[in-house]
């Protein structure tokens, strides 16, 4: 009986050595082909695959995060990285999942990883703690979407990913998932069924720390991560080119050199220097715009704005540049209640945010904006939804513009499903400034393809009466677009290839809402437009009564 039991200790004692093993922490997200390509016996067998897989995990807090996403046509997340921290809790959300079959968007999926699943919002530690971040994605075909350069910036962001394909998968699309080495992170097999015989090669990726395993030769330090490792170097010291050795970080390089702009090493010193269209300032450090507006004869009619290697026109608040890029003209459209949609996605970029503002500043400039005149709000989108201001806030252009120069950044995802839903039950509510019996505009900003649906929220909105004008830059999706635009497309639907382009846009866009917003004729006489125009007349009674002082003030001292 002793005996016996001593071999039923030593037997559960080595069973547990055998499915187990001392794993370093990992951010580990799965991301699984939920197409209609695979049948409701093959999904399951994708599950057992997950829940065979964890057992070589030490799931916890200060362990391993896991996280799951799926995805067909869109991308559906089931668990963050932050949701659960225990090996039951995820095996548990992990059989309780339902198969999508719908498309195979990969490219759409790799990018929802890169931007919002392996992100510290979403439980993802900080990079300065060298803990891997790995995505696991499991495909059983072509993808519908690019894969090839959304793949290689999450590569470049530090995502360690391994490529599953099951069948029909091109091994060329595999790879240009997968990381390097491809003989260690990318994995072929013919059929659902024979994705077990995959668990014992991930148990050894998992379980051995390459650090030990390989002649590294890294100068400095080795960090581990699953079938691969990277050398890094003290403090003081970069890595070279050969991403083994390490040398001393010059004069420059430690971020000590203030330089506002750019910066170039010399043999014993670091000297700023500034961008084409700036001159130094005698500080040494800061830079200043080269003013082209005081050197040239611009022939603007009202003001010159100088750019980085040029200059534009613009128009006093009210008014609206001409087609010449030169002259003003008065803006003739009615009241409005105006709210803006802007992107403020990662794929933006912060210096193109910057051009986002001043397009809605220009759109500020062409309207007629007062307490009873045209009312603007703005929200931002990304992964969430912000209120930047809304209809009531302000009632001067210039308090609008300062509001959207004071604009922070998001920089994540983009919902714009989302940010029209918040723009529909939100954004023209009377709580929020909204007013009835005025016109309600909508112009939606985005420069890509939204991670939400768009179609219901924007049909909701236009059913309710509000115009939307949709403008898209770059990546922006045209079928999107439509959905999002008001009918007939040709009159509220903008594209522009890049950022630099906009301008060619913003023209047409002013005059369009400058125009689109006058009450029609039939219906004049409501009680409602009477008022409106009262107001109206009232508004610019005032602004002439303060011009004709001023007239007579000056007129005495006319020759």
């Amino acid at each position: 009986s002793k005996a016996l039991s001593c071999w039923l200790v030593l037997n559960l004692y080595f069973l547990f050595a055998e499915n187990s093993c001392e794993t370093m922490p990992l951010d580990f997200v799965f991301v699984i082909d939920s197409s209609r390509s695979i049948r409701p016996e093959d999904y399951e067998k994708v599950k057992t695959f997950i829940i065979n897989l964890l057992q070589f995990l030490d799931v916890g807090h200060n362990a391993t995060r896991v996280g799951l996403l799926q995805y067909g046509s869109v991308v559906q997340p089931e668990f963050s990285l932050n949701t659960y921290y225990s090996k039951a809790e995820v095996k548990e959300a992990v059989r309780n999942m339902s198969h999508l079959a719908t498309g195979t968007m990969t490219g759409l999926a790799i990018q929802y990883t890169m931007e919002v699943a392996l992100t510290e919002e979403q439980g993802a530690r900080p990079l300065s703690l060298q803990i891997p971040r790995i995505a696991m994605i499991v495909t059983d075909g072509r993808p519908q979407d690019t894969v090839e350069e959304i793949a290689a910036q999450a590569k470049q962001a530090g995502i360690q990913i391994f490529a599953i394909g099951v069948g029909r998968v091109e091994m060329k699309t595999l790879k240009a998932i997968g990381s390097e080495p491809h003989s260690e992170h990318v994995h072929l097999v013919a059929n659902f069924s024979q994705m077990e015989t995959l668990i014992s090669v991930f148990k050894s990726k998992l379980c051995s720390d390459m650090c030990k395993v390989v002649d590294h030769q890294c100068q400095h330090i080795c960090v581990n991560s699953p079938a691969s490792y990277r050398c890094k170097c003290r403090k003081g010291f970069t890595l070279n080119p050969d991403g083994k050795t390490c040398k001393e970080v010059d004069p420059c390089a430690d971020g000590t050199h203030g330089c506002e702009q750019e910066f170039v090493s010399t043999e014993d010193s670091c000297v700023c220097r500034c961008r084409k269209g700036f001159t130094l300032r005698p500080d040494g450090k800061t830079c200043q715009s080269v003013d082209l507006c005081q050197t040239l004869d611009h022939g603007c009619e009202h003001l010159c704005v100088s750019t980085t290697a040029s200059y534009i026109c613009k128009c006093y608040e009210g008014f609206l540049l001409a087609g010449d890029g030169k002259s003003c003209e008065r803006c003739l459209d009615g009241v409005m209640d105006l709210v803006f949609v802007i992107d403020g996605s990662k794929s933006l970029g912060p210096a193109n945010f910057e051009l986002v503002k001043q397009f809605v500043n220009s759109i500020v400039d062409s309207l007629n904006i007062s307490r009873t005149g045209t009312h603007v709000g703005l929200i931002q989108f990304s992964t969430k939804v912000r209120t930047e201001f809304t209809l009531s806030r302000h009632t001067t252009g210039q308090d609008i513009k300062r509001a959207v120069n004071q604009m922070q950044y998001m920089g994540r995802g983009s919902m714009t499903g989302s940010a029209l839903r918040h723009m529909f039950q939100f954004s023209f509510s009377e709580k929020e400034g909204g007013r009835s019996n005025i016109p309600r505009v909508c112009v939606v900003f985005t420069d890509g393809r939204s991670q939400d649906d768009v179609s219901e929220w924007a049909s909701k909105a236009k059913n309710s009466g509000v115009t939307i004008y949709a403008l898209g830059v770059g990546k922006a999706i045209e079928q999107e677009l439509r959905e999002i635009a008001s009918e007939p497309s040709e009159m509220h639907l903008y594209y522009a290839e890049d950022f630099k382009k906009m301008g060619e846009i913003t023209q047409k866009l002013k005059s369009r809402i400058c125009k689109g917003t006058l009450p029609a004729d039939e219906n004049m006489c409501r009680c409602e437009n009477i008022i409106l125009f009262q107001n109206q007349v009232t508004e610019q009674l005032k602004n002439l009564a303060q011009s004709n002082i001023l007239l007579l003030l000056v007129a005495p001292f006319s020759p």
